[in-house]
């Protein structure tokens, strides 16, 4: 269950894959291999695949992509800016729903996680 907390979020879901990795390794490597082959820049740089999911993330609502791609993004060095106006493309789509995670869980994710890369 998700605490609301971005950082505890984050570090739930990255333990939880390290934890799962334990019994099914296996798949925790395919998952981390399909991500890390995903998220290589090629036609798209990192930065924008990271933005992309930051909005399918808040169309979704699913918290813990929300979280974690809007670490990414920043990560990518996506700007406060572009998180945002990624998440307004989600709610021209998802509405009301997408809205409310953005203005939320994706709000608070970018003020807890931009301070780590605006050093």
């Amino acid at each position: 269950m998700a605490s609301g907390n971005p950082r505890e979020m984050l570090n739930a879901f990255t333990g939880g894959l390290k934890d799962l990795a334990k019994t099914n390794g296996a798949n925790v490597r395919a998952f981390s291999g399909l991500l890390e082959t995903t998220y290589k820049a090629a036609a798209l740089d990192t930065k924008t695949k990271e933005l992309i999911s930051v909005a399918i993330g808040a169309y979704n609502r699913c918290e813990y992509c929300i979280v974690f791609h809007v670490y990414k993004a920043l990560e990518a060095g996506a700007t406060r800016e572009e998180i945002l106006d990624a998440a307004m493309v989600a709610v021209a789509f998802g509405g009301g729903p997408s809205m409310a995670y953005t203005v939320t869980l994706l709000k608070d994710s970018l003020d807890e996680f931009a301070p780590d890369f605006n050093k």
